[in-house]
């Protein structure tokens, strides 16, 4: 009995000491969140010699974040190298508006960029984008990141029904044309070869060639389904002909049964919003940026007519489309019909920190995060020179490797894709090659017949040549003079 309730009071104590240090850490969070806004969080050496800097920064995953009672993130480290190579020490706090920073109605700069020209803060440490207005007023390092500006989706709000002809889909549109083509091709070279090669029709007067255009169609439509047909070739030129289109064929199926495989198992067909001109012409999603963000005023400023209807668009509507944050544009991404467009880099880290989410192919807008600075400050050059160095050494590779590292980034970046005709170039390139060395050798065997003919006729080779041509390409008509002048005779 007396052991039974030594456990109980071991097991009582034990999850109120746990439930203690959860609600500390959690106070602890708030209270480095608070002090962070008040401008109180200090870092760096013990030394009263070094300068001391006001760094603003705004709190977005993963560049800067609460954790485990302090700040982390892409940008804290990033700052934490430069102020090891330029000796000071700083003060972080987060913008008190939780703005990037653009010009309101008043004329007056807000978030980050209004902060700096109050000199509440010496430097801007955060996914800032150097914009030309923005550098009118404060001064911006050499980028650490580069980006761009894409279009956030959730994958079940723009997959499509499979359309009636989804068999179609493993091959584009260009390779599909070019399989065309070259059946066609064969089918004709195999006519032709088979009407030229004397061991495939040795008297055109007399004999009937099985290798007609329609049959020659069959043929190689047979050999597609990889099925044995008649009639069957003789000639070796026709034989030549005859494997090269097997070989193209069993490796054109090869490649489609593959190809078709990955297009079920993905489950998915190929995005139908690959550009933002595909997301204008749709009308089932909504689309918005950030509020007074760089990429709001891009498309505001930017001449591009699609790109002046998505500011019209989000113009119109700036209440209901615009968000706040970006952690309220991934939100809303995930829980209704929505699309976010912003920062690529980001959104590349929510698709892979949500399995449901994807980022369309176009990138539009090259653009990079800098560091901000008042105007004529002596830091600006300094931190520049402390950027590059970090990039050279590889620092700031392994800075983006480790932020971005996430169990859903493969799958994201497993997006696929019909196959192209570049991919087959080598596949089309050899049958093309078969071709010519199938007509070479009819030539060569007809030139072999008409010089021994030429040597019982004794007439040059060149008019035997000439005559067998033009008696085995124009058959049927030799073949009418012949029976209306039988007919005459008969008269």
């Amino acid at each position: 009995m007396d052991k039974g309730l030594h456990f109980m009071f071991c097991v009582i104590t034990t999850m109120l000491l746990l439930r203690e240090s959860s609600q500390t850490g959690e106070k602890n969070d708030q209270k480095i969140l608070a002090e962070a806004k008040s401008g109180f969080v200090l870092y760096g050496g013990p030394e009263e010699s070094l300068p001391t800097l006001t760094v603003t920064t705004i709190l977005e995953d993963p560049y800067v974040m609460v954790r485990s009672a302090e700040l982390e993130g892409y940008c804290i480290d990033l700052l934490k190298a430069l102020a090891t190579m330029l000796r000071f020490s700083y003060r972080v706090k987060v913008v008190g508006d939780g703005q990037y920073g653009a010009v309101a109605s008043s004329g007056n700069w807000t978030g980050m960029i209004g902060e700096i020209l109050r000199r509440e803060a010496d430097i801007a440490v955060a996914p800032l984008t150097v914009t030309s207005a923005r550098e009118e007023v404060v001064s911006f390092t050499t980028p650490f990141l580069q980006t761009g500006i894409g279009i956030l989706l959730r994958k079940d709000t723009v997959s499509q029904e499979m359309s009636f002809f989804h068999f179609l889909a493993p091959f584009s549109k260009e390779t599909w044309t070019g399989l065309l083509f070259a059946y066609v091709l064969t089918c004709f070279c195999l006519f032709l070869v088979a009407r030229l090669s004397p061991c495939e029709w040795n008297e055109p007067k007399n004999e009937e060639n099985h290798f007609t255009f329609l049959n020659s169609l069959w043929f190689g439509a047979g050999a597609l389904a990889l099925q044995g047909v008649t009639p069957r070739p003789k000639a070796l030129s026709v034989r030549v002909i005859a494997a090269v289109w097997w070989l193209f064929t069993i490796t054109l199926l090869a490649a489609y049964i593959a190809n078709f495989t990955a297009l079920l198992s993905s489950g998915t067909e190929q995005l139908p919003i690959q550009t933002f001109e595909d997301l204008v012409k749709q009308r089932k999603l909504e689309f918005g940026t950030l509020d007074g963000s760089s990429t709001f005023y891009f498309f505001k400023n930017s001449k591009n007519p699609i790109h002046q209807m998505i500011y019209e668009y989000m113009d119109k509507r700036r209440d209901r489309v615009l968000v706040k944050t970006y952690q309220e544009a991934v939100q809303r991404v995930m829980e209704s019909n929505y699309a976010f467009i912003g920062e690529s880099i980001s959104q590349d880290l929510a698709a892979a920190r949500h399995c449901n989410l994807i980022r369309a192919p176009e990138v539009i807008g090259a653009r990079g995060f800098g560091i901000a600075t008042t105007q004529a400050s002596p830091w600006t050059k300094k931190l520049s020179i402390a950027v590059l160095k970090l990039r050279e050494s590889g620092d700031l590779d392994y800075l983006r490797n480790k932020w971005w590292e996430s169990s859903c980034l493969h799958k994201s970046s497993d997006r696929w894709s019909p196959l192209q005709p570049q991919a087959l170039g080598g596949l089309f390139l050899t049958l093309g090659i078969g071709l010519a060395l199938g007509v070479i050798a009819a030539v060569l065997e007809l030139s072999h017949r008409s010089r021994r003919a030429a040597g019982h006729a004794k007439k040059s080779c060149c008019s035997v040549f000439t005559e067998e041509m033009c008696t085995r390409l124009r058959i049927k008509e030799n073949t009418r003079q012949s029976q209306e002048t039988s007919g005459r005779a008969n008269a």
